[in-house]
């Protein structure tokens, strides 16, 4: 059985991260869970610390929040590699992109992200992932 730990416990743990180097970090790390990971920057390993802590005091991700991170991602992921196309019907026309190693092509212009040939699309802001049927969410 997991022991409780209070509140205030876990606040004067997650505060006393505040003053430590990044080696003192590790050395944290190591004696709750093992081997670190091999971030260099402090802040961050102090912030999956807190995380760490907090989340074992008191639970971690619901269901809902753990299948969506790592269901939705999925698609989103195969579809990023370069010459990758996707299509969606919108307005009655049919409107194809091609994945590039630096954005996506679309009309023979290129662009950053999906969200902006979703934009060029529709005239109003998208997440272009779901614009493009890449979510699980009804792409409207």
């Amino acid at each position: 059985m997991k022991k409780r730990v209070s509140r205030s416990a876990v606040r004067e743990q997650v505060a006393a991260l505040a003053d430590m180097s990044l080696s003192e970090l590790r050395v944290t790390w190591e004696e709750r869970y093992g081997d670190p990971p091999k971030h260099r920057a402090p802040d961050l390993l102090r912030r999956v610390l807190a995380w760490r802590i907090q989340s074992d005091a008191f639970g971690g991700l619901d269901g809902v929040t753990v299948r969506l991170a790592t269901n939705d991602r999925a698609p989103l992921m195969a579809a990023e590699q370069a010459g990758t196309r996707l299509a969606r019907d919108y307005a009655g026309r049919r409107h194809e992109v091609v994945v590039a190693e630096d954005g996506v092509v679309y009309d023979g212009k290129h662009y950053g992200s999906l969200s902006e040939v979703a934009r060029v699309i529709t005239g109003q802001r998208w997440n272009g992932p779901r614009f493009f049927g890449l979510r699980r969410e009804n792409a409207g």
